[in-house]
């Protein structure tokens, strides 16, 4: 029999083909990562089955296809959308009094499946929290990806310069962080992206078990994202910038990301404009999601887009910076290899970074970075040896680090060449999927027999299902996590798997 898997992605949009990238700070790389990750596990000879269950959204603001509750992806793979809370679409912040629910509904449909999976998969600490609840009910193994973690991003945001109080009612901060020290204490493996991110920003957590953490960075498509070929068209990538730029065929510093406080835009902006190097001899071309109409657009993302449209009247940057309205996410790998030719840089600026992405697809496709020099970047510049980390909350570091990456023409060629054998050799995406399946069937095998027999805990002494093979009963429910019926006068409290 093939292996079952569950993911839980909760928030965003997600469906099978043409991701809304950019639309919300929701949307992004975690929404990559998931639908490539289920993606190509279905392709898998030996996985039976897997799925992504996010949440099913009925919202005339968004597509109609967030509203059908099942979506093919190949033969074995499939998203699930599951309604919980308002049926209106919600940012992340607002989806946390409905997460209860949400277990619930995912513990009666496992429930009543032929088999239960063989472990489940959550990505971020909405998605554990509603995993270490199905685990505590039904005794799945839960593996656990933060994605990004709340005590590392509170510590940046108040390094900006915000109020920590402030943080906590904008990103509901001190729940987010509960809810990992709760998913960490339930998970039996974790899937860490860099040593980094295992040693300093899950080490900040009490609840986290070093030995239980793997590091798995995540993979390129090497089908999309490629080094330039002779031949390759690139006139679309021209005429999406041709409407900004006076000369097009300028070595273009380039930074792709959705209109979040926390990329950091408009420090890269800042030194564009304060740099007469930069103004004379290049373009900056900013991608940051697609949009219609701005004012639909959340607070967080106009204030964003305003800062770039001020900050391009205010330094006369109008014919060297491009910011297009729209494009489509095939378009993001020509984008890569149009600057690449051109002898361009990518950067990312953000304040904090779990991972980084974008760097390994910048270098895949033969383009050196400017990278923020926190979390992720640190270990993926380690092995890349592709480009310069700077601290992006020093303006005039980042202006030099930009202006060197570009400087000398040797060393650029050594960089773009160093990138793509690298991302071949350690980034690939075969190798993550052989690696995960590697890391998470150990799990299985050291959880074996846990599903099937449960030990009681603070129970009445007239427990249905018989003396000491007790039924687990949930404390928000009521009901019994093996007969699906709730219970009067007999389960009064928790049972967990025999261990």
């Amino acid at each position: 029999m093939g292996l079952s898997i569950v993911h839980l992605h909760l928030h965003g949009l997600l469906r099978g083909q043409d991701l809304e990238l950019g639309r919300d700070p929701d949307t992004g790389g975690q929404t990559i990562y998931v639908l490539q990750l289920v993606k190509a596990l279905a392709a898998r000879p030996e996985v039976e089955n897997v799925e992504v269950v996010t949440r099913l959204i009925q919202d005339r603001r968004v597509a109609a296809d967030y509203g059908h509750p099942q979506e093919a992806l190949g033969v074995d793979g499939r998203i699930v959308r599951l309604p919980f809370g308002p049926r209106r679409y919600l940012r992340k912040e607002l989806l946390w009094p409905y997460l209860d629910e949400l277990a619930d509904v995912l513990v009666e449909r496992l429930r009543r499946q032929h088999r239960l999976p063989d472990w489940m998969h959550a990505h971020y600490a909405d998605a554990g929290y509603v995993g270490a609840q199905v685990h505590r009910r039904l005794g799945i193994p839960l593996v656990f990806t933060g994605h990004s973690l709340g005590r590392d991003k509170r510590r940046r945001l108040i390094e900006a310069g915000l109020d920590s109080s402030q943080i906590d009612v904008r990103y509901s901060m001190a729940r987010r962080i509960d809810a990992e020290e709760l998913t960490l204490a339930h998970s039996q493996l974790v899937v860490t992206s860099t040593p980094q991110e295992r040693d300093h920003q899950y080490g900040r957590y009490g609840r986290f078990r070093p030995e239980l953490a793997r590091v798995i960075p995540p993979g390129v498509n090497a089908e999309l994202f490629h080094a330039p070929r002779p031949g390759q068209p690139q006139d679309s990538i021209a005429g999406l910038m041709a409407p900004f730029l006076r000369d097009a065929a300028r070595p273009p510093v380039l930074a792709i990301c959705r209109p979040d406080p926390r990329k950091n835009i408009a420090a890269l902006l800042e030194i564009f404009g304060r740099s007469a190097l930069l103004r004379s001899q290049h373009n900056l071309v900013l991608v940051l999601g697609s949009r219609d109409d701005p004012r639909q657009l959340e607070k967080q993302q106009r204030e964003v887009l305003q800062q770039v449209f001020e900050l391009v009247d205010r330094h006369d940057l109008y014919g060297c910076v491009a910011y297009p309205k729209q494009h489509q996410r095939s378009q993001i790998p020509e984008i890569y290899r149009w600057a690449s030719r051109l002898g361009g840089v990518f950067v990312n600026p953000a304040l904090t970074e779990p991972f980084g992405l974008t760097l390994l697809e910048a270098a895949a496709s033969g383009l050196p970075v400017v990278a923020t020099d926190d979390g992720g970047p640190r270990d993926i510049l380690a092995s890349t040896a592709n480009g310069l980390l700077v601290d992006v909350s020093d303006l005039g570091a980042l202006q030099r680090a930009v202006e060197d990456s570009l400087a000398d023409p040797q060393r650029w060629r050594l960089w773009r060449d160093n990138g793509i054998k690298a991302v071949r050799r350690a980034f690939s995406w075969d190798a993550h999927v052989s690696h995960y399946l590697d890391e998470a069937k150990g799990v299985i095998r050291g959880q074996a027999g846990t599903v099937a027999r449960f030990s009681c805990q603070n129970l009445s002494s007239h427990c249905p299902s018989g003396s000491g093979d007790c039924c687990l009963a949930s404390s928000s429910s009521g009901r019994c996590a093996r007969t699906g019926g709730r219970e009067s006068g007999g389960c009064s409290g928790w049972c967990r798997p025999w261990r």
